[in-house]
């Protein structure tokens, strides 16, 4: 077989950049859906939990800082880009090609930068963006492999057409505009009707008990006996898990909007073998240790673990976890049997609850679950549910004890 034979044609190269193209449309569109599904959920059965691995993980991205912008959700310029290379196969004239060489390369650049700090800066992957790099990647291949051979090739990825450029940018802009619309609408909506939605739905939650035993580490005191706060949260968590470190500023949120309402005891749920029996999943190495150096001293807990959530990519290493024991003088706590087991018996009132699911054998099995006076949520909700949830608890209470005002508002009376 010659050379020239074994040699991609043209015609396989432009079936290449096609299919590129459609794969990143194709992911493009399921980061947009899980962007707006992790964000702006329609129910309170569908809160976002560590279920599969804390690296492989889609909400970490979700929720970053990076994933839109003014509302525009990130994945949107990849939808673009993938349809304009698209077109660019469609109708290849000499200016189309010239100017999707350009995209392809800028493209190209964009998702190494994302790539490398989804893995440097967040410490995570999302599979969903893994399938657009992956196909933003070949799409530059195969265009790179169409380009002409000479000395000077990388100069054809920098003639872009400006009057196709002005006009795909003039779409650019119309597009983000309509997500930008669609966004506050969404926000609109998290604060209107989805949130009573939201309220009537956890009312209608069988109510369970509180655990057997209730950890002693708590994040907010109201009382000093639990059941008498008006709020009172078990909060089953693990230091490790990047949604109950989403959780984590949402209940700091909580305590500065209701001073003296809310009761949360920390319930320690390391997704972690080596201290978790209840659940089959060994997810966050280290989220064991994190636990028994919070739990070691009670008088240091709250501080401890403020420093862990504070410092959550940094809270994986274990130099940074012993440096954080030497900092709290607990360095016994890796070895201290009482700690231990104080540890194993909070994790271990998780098999006290009825299957959530059928793969697993108890009712705890996902990081965050609460129990919110005495009904479960498995995972997280957006910020206005959870205050939404809160106000209508503490409305309840007020009504019990005077007129009733506006509870109607937010659930329907018999």
């Amino acid at each position: 077989m010659s050379d020239s034979q074994a040699l991609p044609t043209g015609r396989d190269l432009s079936l290449g950049i096609a299919l590129s193209s459609l794969g990143m449309i194709i992911f493009a569109l399921l980061t947009i859906n899980h962007f707006f599904a992790a964000n702006f959920p329609e129910t309170i059965f569908k809160g976002s939990f560590c279920d599969f691995s804390a690296f492989f993980n889609c909400d970490s991205s979700a929720y970053s800082s990076l994933t839109h912008f003014f509302g525009v959700p990130l994945g949107y310029l990849g939808l673009a880009a993938g349809l304009f290379l698209l077109l660019g196969v469609i109708f290849p004239s000499t200016a189309m090609k010239k100017t999707i060489r350009t995209l392809a390369l800028v493209n190209f650049l964009g998702v190494i930068a994302l790539f490398l700090y989804s893995l440097l800066g967040q410490k995570s992957l999302c599979l969903l963006c893994l399938g657009y790099y992956l196909s933003s990647w070949l799409a530059f291949l195969f265009l790179w492999r169409e380009t002409p051979s000479d000395r000077a090739k990388l100069k054809y990825f920098f003639s872009p057409s400006l009057k196709i450029t002005g006009v795909a940018l003039v779409f650019l802009l119309w597009g983000a505009y309509g997500y930008h619309q669609y966004f506050q609408a969404k926000t609109a909506a998290q604060r209107g009707g989805v949130a009573a939605k939201v309220v009537r739905e956890f009312y209608s939650l069988e109510k369970v008990p509180n655990p057997s035993f209730i950890s002693p580490f708590w994040t907010a005191k109201a009382t000093e006996n639990f059941e008498e706060a008006p709020i009172r949260i078990v909060e089953y968590a693990d230091f490790l898990c990047p949604d109950c470190l989403y959780l984590f500023y949402q209940l700091e949120q909580l305590k500065k909007e209701y001073p003296g309402q809310l009761n949360i005891a920390f319930q320690f749920f390391p997704l972690e073998a080596k201290c978790n029996q209840v659940v089959d999943k060994d997810f966050h190495p280290g989220a064991c240790e994190l636990s028994y150096i919070a739990a070691y001293d009670p008088q240091k807990f709250l501080a401890i673990h403020n420093e862990i959530f504070l410092n959550f990519k940094k809270a994986r290493q274990p130099e940074w976890r012993r440096k954080l024991a030497k900092k709290y003088e607990v360095e016994k706590a890796l070895t201290d049997e009482a700690t231990h087991q104080l540890v194993a018996k909070i994790i271990n009132t998780g098999a006290e609850y009825e299957k959530t699911s059928a793969r697993y054998a108890h009712g705890i099995r996902s990081t965050p679950t609460m129990i919110i006076n005495n009904r479960m949520i498995i995972g997280t909700l957006p910020y206005p549910h959870l205050k939404a949830i809160v106000e209508a608890l503490l409305e309840e209470q007020a009504a019990q004890e005077g007129p009733q005002r506006f509870l109607e508002n937010w659930v329907k009376r018999k």
